[in-house]
C-alpha cells in the first residue's frame, strides 16, 4: 500500500507579489504537477479571529490550523500558546505513535513553545528528529547586520534535512527557513530580498531533489506543501503585524494534483492542517477536529 507523508516547509515573510515576480524555478517544477495560489493570514478582520500578521501567530495558525483567538499566540514572545487546540504533530502520533516525525527549524521557539515538544500541557514528546537551535552557535554561526548567520544556518538546515529526507522518509516534516524576513526587515522591498527568495527557492530545491528520489524508489505518496507566513507592509515591505491587504496577503505551492477549486479562491494558512489530516487519512478526536479554523483544499 502506498504510503502517504508530508513535508511542509515555511519561507518566512515573503509576500505574494514578491513571491509571483521573482523567478523561483524550484518552486515552479513543484507546482507543475500541482498548483500555486495566492492565500491569506490575519483571520477575520474585526472578527474574533482577527490575528496579528507576526510570525509565531502565523507559524501557530499553520501548525494548528486555528487562528489566535484559539491558540493564544499573539506576538513572537509566545508566552502562553493554548495547547488545548492540538498542533499537527500531536495529532499525528495520537492517530498513530509509530508515525515518524522530524523538524528542522532556525527558530528553536518553533518547537521548544509552539509545538512545546516534551511539555505534558502540550501531549509530550512528538518529534522523533529535530535539528534547532543553531542560532545560539555564535562561534559557529556569528550574528552580523546582515544575517549572513542565519542564511548560513537556512543553507546547512536545508542540507541536513535533505539527506534526512532521503535517508529515512519521515511521515511528516516542517522545515522552517528565516532568512527571507530578516532580509525584508532590514532593506524591505529591494533586490537584496529579490535575492534572498531566489536563495531560499535554491534550499527548496535541495529538499525537493529528495522527495523526488525517494518516490523514484519507495512506493510512497508525497505531499509538499510550502507558504509563508504573513506579508509586508505596502510602504517599504519592512514591516508587518497589521491587517493590511499586502500584510495579509501570502500563498501556499503544493505538488498535489488533487487540488479542489477552493484552492484557487483564497484559501488561509488554517487549511493546511486540514489538508494534510486528509493526505495522511489521520483522524483526531472529535473535539479538535470541531475546533478547527480551516478546512481541506484537496479534493481526493
Amino acid at each position: 500500500m502506498t504510503a502517504p507523508k508530508t513535508l511542509f516547509v515555511v519561507m518566512d515573510g515573503i509576500p505574494a507579489d514578491v513571491i509571483e515576480r521573482v523567478a523561483t524555478p524550484n518552486l515552479d517544477q513543484i507546482t507543475a504537477g500541482g498548483g500555486f495560489g495566492r492565500a491569506y493570514v490575519g483571520g477575520e478582520i474585526g472578527g474574533a479571529s482577527e490575528s496579528p500578521t507576526i510570525s509565531a501567530v502565523g507559524y501557530q495558525s499553520l501548525l494548528t490550523g486555528t487562528w489566535a483567538n484559539k491558540h493564544q499566540v499573539f506576538d513572537n514572545d509566545a508566552a502562553s500558546p493554548n495547547y488545548a487546540y492540538w498542533d499537527i504533530f500531536r495529532m499525528a502520533k495520537t492517530h498513530s505513535p509509530g508515525l515518524l516525525t522530524a523538524l528542522f527549524s532556525t527558530w528553536e521557539d518553533n518547537r521548544t513553545k509552539l509545538i512545546g515538544d516534551g511539555l505534558a500541557a502540550a501531549g509530550g514528546h512528538k518529534l522523533d528528529f529535530y535539528l534547532d537551535g543553531l542560532e545560539h552557535d555564535v562561534e559557529r554561526f556569528p550574528e552580523d547586520r546582515a544575517a549572513t548567520n542565519i542564511k548560513a544556518i537556512d543553507g546547512y538546515l536545508a542540507e541536513q534535512a535533505a539527506e534526512y529526507l532521503l535517508a529515512k522518509g519521515p511521515d511528516l516534516s516542517w522545515v522552517y527557513f528565516q532568512y527571507t524576513d530578516d532580509v525584508g526587515h532590514r532593506v524591505g522591498d529591494s533586490s537584496e530580498m529579490d535575492a534572498a527568495v531566489s536563495f531560499t527557492d535554491g534550499l527548496v530545491g535541495t529538499l525537493w531533489a529528495s522527495i523526488k528520489a525517494r518516490q523514484e524508489t519507495f512506493d510512497e505518496d508525497w505531499l509538499v506543501v510550502i507558504t509563508t507566513d504573513h506579508g509586508r507592509d505596502a510602504l517599504n515591505g519592512k514591516g508587518h503585524g497589521g491587517q493590511s491587504e499586502r500584510e495579509r496577503s501570502t500563498w501556499i505551492a503544493t505538488n498535489s494534483g488533487c487540488l479542489a477549486d477552493r484552492f484557487y479562491d483564497t484559501p488561509a494558512i488554517v487549511d493546511i492542517v486540514p489538508s494534510i489530516l486528509a493526505h495522511m487519512h489521520i483522524k483526531v478526536p472529535d473535539p479538535i477536529q470541531e475546533a478547527l479554523d480551516g478546512s481541506s483544499f484537496l479534493a481526493c
